[in-house]
């Protein structure tokens, strides 16, 4: 079936707002999705203690399957991350202690509550930890029960191996085990909580229908994967990774001014597309919003950083980032919730201000920095710097005992002498 032929609301909407990249079987989920619940899961392996907006296409996939009248789950990697998902990766991952996993979780399911409704409803989601299956699995058992239904030929032609080996990179026989692993999970799944579809990243294409696979063939049930476009911005970044770092999810790894930043400061091109996949604007809004020219864009991004910080942080956060934002910005105050940075005092007092632009994070090097200024786009206290190598005098700091750097529109710290 083509994807205009669409009948349940799930992949309409999924259609509609730019989620859909492949499905296994597009007619028959779309029949099941129509008839009942479907009952659909997202893995997230605990690498770090949060995580960061790269994640959060899936985190709304899982939002739109509740809001279409289905149950999601969510699954905790805890077994999973003790191996290291070797997709579109180079190197094998570090392996972590059980207590680094079990507190990585634990930062983890912070976020989720943020995003969907749990509980012990047909469509309430619900969020389980693959550890409580795959430890439990003897080697032999487990070689014995799965091993027989995984091709090492089509094991072999998987982007995620395919691709490390054409690289001559090497790849551990316990990175090679994830795909099983992987697989087992949805058939866990699918007999313990009737779970049918598993969604995931353009990259997990090949975990997932090798799971879709396993399902079909051992137990004769429905069982559909679908995956997400691949997520780069406009100039061709990574979603998610800026030269400061990760945008991370968790309010103690990134203030939700920062993450409000984030969504403010977004290519022009991007504004449409990402306030289809993460907002909940109607799309007739959506639509006015991304027709908006010149300056008036702007407007747009606000509404974007308004509604993406409203659901992850809620709304005070983001009335209060506003705030901020337009009192450093558009009134040129010093503002107590803007990105504060503690550094020595002797090297604020008598330091060149292109040192301690770099310190401070605004640039990536103290020659970055003096050519910023020479193009007036660094900033003492509102106050144009034309010299990078001009030096902060005690007289800059404000009656608080901090002083005000900005870099270019975008980029403002407060930095305070410790």
């Amino acid at each position: 079936m083509t994807d205009t032929a669409f009948q349940s609301d799930f992949l309409k909407t999924l259609r509609d707002r730019g989620y859909i990249h492949q499905i296994t079987h597009p007619a028959e989920l779309d029949a099941a999705a129509t008839a009942g619940v479907v009952s659909g899961y997202i893995g997230f392996d605990a690498t770090a203690p949060s995580l960061h907006v790269g994640s959060l296409i899936q985190i709304m996939l899982l939002r739109r399957l509740q809001k279409a009248g289905h149950r999601p789950v969510v699954l905790m990697g805890g077994g999973t991350t003790r191996v290291g998902d070797p997709t579109g990766k180079d190197a094998s991952r570090p392996q972590l202690t059980d207590e680094t996993i079990a507190a990585n979780i634990a930062g983890i399911k912070q976020v989720f509550g943020r995003f969907l409704t749990f509980g012990d409803g047909p469509t309430d989601a619900i969020m389980l930890d693959n550890d409580a299956w795959l430890s439990g699995y003897g080697y032999v058992q487990f070689l014995r029960e799965f091993g027989t239904h995984f091709s090492i030929n089509r094991m072999l032609a998987f982007d995620s191996v395919r691709l490390r080996l054409e690289r001559e990179q090497p790849m551990t026989f316990l990175e090679f085990n994830y795909m099983l692993m992987q697989s087992v999970d949805f058939l866990e799944l699918n007999r313990s909580h009737g779970v049918t579809l598993q969604m995931g990243g353009s990259d997990q294409w090949g975990n997932i229908t090798s799971g879709v696979d396993l399902v079909r063939r051992v137990d004769h049930k429905a069982a559909f994967g679908l995956t997400t476009p691949l997520l780069t911005t406009a100039s061709g970044g990574k979603m998610g990774k800026t030269a400061q770092g990760a945008i991370w999810l968790n309010a103690d790894q990134l203030s939700p001014y920062d993450y409000w930043q984030f969504w403010r400061n977004v290519d022009d091109a991007d504004v449409g597309r990402f306030l289809r996949l993460f907002t909940d604007l109607p799309l007739d809004e959506v639509a006015r919003l991304e027709g908006l020219q010149g300056a008036e864009i702007n407007e747009a991004k606000k509404v974007l950083a308004h509604e993406a910080t409203t659901m992850l942080h809620g709304e005070t956060e983001a009335f209060a980032a506003a705030t901020t934002a337009k009192l450093a910005f558009e009134e040129g105050k010093t503002a107590a919730g803007l990105p504060t940075v503690e550094l020595p005092r002797d090297e604020v007092v008598g330091g060149m201000i292109a040192a301690v632009a770099t310190k401070a994070g605004l640039t990536q090097s103290n020659g970055e920095a003096r050519r910023l200024a020479q193009g007036g786009g660094l900033r003492l206290n509102d106050a144009s710097v034309t010299d990078g190598a001009a030096l902060i005098g005690a007289a800059d700091l404000n009656a608080d005992g901090v002083l005000k750097l900005a870099a270019g529109k975008k980029k403002i710290v407060l930095v305070r002498p410790v």
